[in-house]
C-alpha cells in the first residue's frame, strides 16, 4: 500500500482527517527532497564564504594606524570601505538586497553583450541554468558576511589589548597577531553568535525564491499553487526549517561544549 492509498484509508476511518490532503504532498515529495538540499548546499556555502568576508572585513574594520605614512591609505582602502559594507547590508532588507543583485548587479556583471565579467554565450547559459543560484548565493554571502564581520571585530575586540602588545613585541606585525594570537583566542567566543548566524541564514534563504530559486519555499508556492491548499504546503516547510535549525542548534551546541573542554583551537 502506497502513502496515498494509506491516508485515504486513514480519511475513512478519522473523519477529522478529511480536511487534511497530505498526499497532495506525497505527490511532490521529490520537489520538497530537491528543496531541502538546495536550501542546505546554499545556506552552507554562503556561510563559509561568509565567514571568510568576515574574516578580513572585521581586521579591515579594526586596523588603524595613528601615525606615519600609512595612516590615510589605511582608513581609506580598508577600514572606511569595511565600514560602509557593513552599514549598507546591515541596515537594509535581504529581500531588497536579493531584488538588486539579481535585477540590477549581476545583468552588469554577467551578460551575453557587455557583461563586465562574463559575457558570450557562457553568460547566457550561466543566466538561465543557474541565474537564480548565482544571486540568491551572492546575496546571501554578503549579508551573512556584513553581520559575521562585526561578530568578529566584537570577539577580537573581547581579547585583552595585552595580547596583542605581547604579539608585537615578539616581532610580528599586525595580520601575524591576529592570525595566531588574537582570532584563535577569540574563536571561542565568537562560536555561539557564528551558530547563530548560520541558524539564522538558513531561515532567510526562503527570501530567494523570490526569484524562483527552487528551494523549499519554492517548492511550497508551487504546490500551494497548483490545489489551492495552503496549509499542507507551508506547515510542511515550516516543519522542515524547524528540523534543520534544531539540528543545527544542536551541533553547535556540540562545538561549544568541545571547545570549551580544549580550551580552543589547537
Amino acid at each position: 500500500m502506497d502513502f496515498t492509498a494509506f491516508w485515504e484509508h486513514a480519511q475513512k476511518t478519522v473523519p477529522a482527517l478529511q480536511a487534511v490532503q497530505l498526499q497532495n504532498i506525497w505527490e511532490y515529495r521529490q520537489m520538497f527532497i530537491d528543496g531541502t538540499k538546495m536550501t542546505l548546499l546554499i545556506t552552507f556555502i554562503a556561510v563559509i564564504l561568509g565567514t571568510l568576508i568576515g574574516l578580513f572585513a572585521g581586521m579591515a574594520r579594526l586596523s588603524d594606524i595613528k601615525h606615519g605614512p600609512w595612516k590615510y591609505p589605511v582608513r581609506l582602502l580598508l577600514r572606511w570601505p569595511a565600514t560602509i559594507y557593513v552599514t549598507f547590508f546591515r541596515g537594509t532588507p535581504l529581500f531588497v538586497q536579493i531584488l538588486l543583485i539579481h535585477f540590477a548587479v549581476m545583468p552588469l556583471l554577467v551578460h551575453p553583450t557587455d557583461g563586465l565579467l562574463i559575457s558570450g554565450d557562457l553568460a547566457t547559459s550561466l543566466r538561465q541554468e543557474y541565474g537564480a543560484f548565482m544571486s540568491g548565493l551572492v546575496a546571501l554571502t554578503l549579508n551573512a558576511g556584513a553581520y559575521i564581520t562585526e561578530i568578529f571585530r566584537a570577539g577580537i575586540q573581547s581579547i585583552a589589548r595585552g595580547q596583542t602588545e605581547a604579539s608585537r613585541s615578539l616581532g610580528m606585525n599586525y595580520w601575524q597577531s591576529m592570525r595566531y594570537v588574537v582570532v584563535p583566542q577569540a574563536f571561542r567566543r565568537m562560536l555561539p553568535p557564528l551558530g547563530n548566524e548560520a541558524i539564522m541564514l538558513l531561515k532567510d534563504s526562503s527570501l530567494i525564491s523570490v526569484i524562483g530559486f527552487a528551494d523549499l519555499a519554492y517548492a511550497a508556492r508551487t504546490v500551494a499553487g497548483v490545489y489551492s491548499r495552503f496549509w499542507e504546503p507551508y506547515l510542511t516547510i515550516a516543519f522542515i526549517y524547524l528540523i534543520l535549525t534544531m539540528v543545527m542548534a544542536a551541533g553547535v551546541a556540540r562545538l561549544e561544549r568541545r571547545f570549551h573542554a580544549t580550551g580552543g583551537i589547537h
